[in-house]
């Protein structure tokens, strides 16, 4: 997620933090209180799904015992749906999601506080039948395309560009889009009632257990509308205050971070551990899940990481518009923290 250095920085900053304060951010996180010191603040309140990737982390971090080597007091408070938790940490009951950058744009555009840090490089992808008659993006013309989320879905709005861009093709128009929950998309697919399924990786790593193909992942897409390197699309967002009164919470749950993600990357042990989490239905798809999180496990996150942010954003508010974007769009490299190593 990120290294010892980094994160803080920008943290601990105002709304609008400026060039240098951006350039100290690992000065300011070696500086940032470890151990009991830490503890001594109430403890940081992270808000998941219940059976989420961010359990998988969480767990990791307590079982690792870095809850006690960063003297953090970590407390997971779990919720239904991502809406919820989005709720929570605007009313305050919480610290700390896992949500997606766009959305929390829109809210600092419109006066909130908040900042974002990578949680995963890991995006989703165009799944169909392996051998079946959707073997590219121009054969998806006149077939019914199962998108996970809604018509603003961002992965949908991507891959409606990157189609458009590569193919002439409006999937919109050119193709039947059928949305629906997650697990209903993939559902669909396995019964044959829809041509191909663009789903969020963890479903898409499902299917791929299942012998489906990925005819495109949403990396690619991204690399085709010439963004590079590859941005975060989720992340853990939290309030500027938050870091007022629990600064070196927040720190040290970072730093934990980083630790866990370097376990789970080579210890396949630790996996073993997240079994019931996972809730995979077979081993085929327990190390589909494993090898997923692993490659979207994030690398440094700095000034490239935020301009293709930057070339994203104007993506997808060209095709969103204000209904995506909100009514005072624009892009703002302050929402974002940097990381280092």
């Amino acid at each position: 997620m990120t290294g010892k250095g980094g994160m803080m920085g920008g943290i601990m900053e105002g709304i609008r933090p400026s060039r240098r304060a951006l350039l100290a951010a690992p000065l300011l996180l070696a500086l940032a209180p470890r151990g009991g010191r830490a503890a001594e603040e109430p403890a940081l309140r992270i808000g998941s799904l219940k059976f989420g990737t961010l359990n998988w982390l969480t767990e990791t971090i307590r079982a690792e015992g870095l809850t006690t080597r960063e003297g953090l007091a970590m407390e997971t408070i779990d919720f239904a749906g991502g809406q919820a938790t989005t709720v929570a940490l605007q009313a305050g009951d919480i610290d700390l999601i896992v949500s997606d950058w766009l959305w929390a744009m829109r809210r600092r555009q419109e006066g909130e506080d908040l900042r974002f840090a990578p949680f995963s490089n890991a995006l989703g992808a165009l799944m169909v039948a392996a051998g079946g008659p959707v073997r590219a993006i121009a054969d998806l013309k006149g077939r019914k395309i199962g998108v996970a989320g809604g018509a603003l879905d961002k992965s949908w709005l991507l891959l409606r560009a990157y189609a458009q861009r590569t193919a002439g093709l409006d999937l919109a128009k050119d193709a039947e889009p059928v949305y629906g929950a997650p697990p209903l998309i993939n559902q669909q697919l396995s019964l044959g009632r829809i041509d191909a399924a663009l789903t969020f990786w963890p479903f898409a790593a499902r299917l791929d257990a299942q012998g489906f193909s990925r005819l495109i992942d949403m990396k690619e897409v991204v690399a085709g509308l010439g963004i590079a390197p590859t941005p975060p699309l989720v992340g853990f967002v939290w309030r500027e205050r938050t870091a007022a009164t629990k600064g070196a919470q927040l720190a040290a749950f970072f730093r934990a971070t980083a630790a866990a993600n370097r376990v789970l990357a080579s210890s396949d042990a630790a996996w073993e551990r997240l079994r019931p989490l996972m809730q995979a239905a077979d081993e085929a798809e327990f190390v589909k899940l494993r090898d997923y999180y692993r490659a979207g496990i994030p690398g440094p996150f700095d000034a490239a990481g935020i301009a293709a942010c930057g070339k994203l954003y104007d993506v997808l508010a060209g095709i969103g518009g204000a209904e995506l974007v909100g009514p005072k769009p624009g892009f703002d490299a302050g929402l974002f923290a940097l990381s280092k190593d």
